[in-house]
């Protein structure tokens, strides 16, 4: 599944440390998560999309779809 949490996150200047800190998962979970290795659960997706104050559908792209 396609994300856009990087550029998300690059526009708060948060470091995925920082996003792992919020999220309360590894720094590595959300690495995977951003290079597209890892779908996150619904419930963390829920967690994401609550962080960034976005809805989830702005957040996961079906896979080709781009923003």
């Amino acid at each position: 599944m396609n994300n856009r949490l990087k550029v998300l996150r690059a526009e708060r200047s948060w470091s995925q440390q920082d996003l792992a800190d919020r999220l309360g998962v590894s720094r590595q979970s959300v690495n995977a998560i951003e290079k597209g290795r890892y779908d996150p659960s619904l419930p963390l997706a829920f967690t994401i999309a609550e962080v960034f104050g976005l809805p989830i559908e702005a957040i996961f792209l079906r896979d080709g779809e781009t923003r």
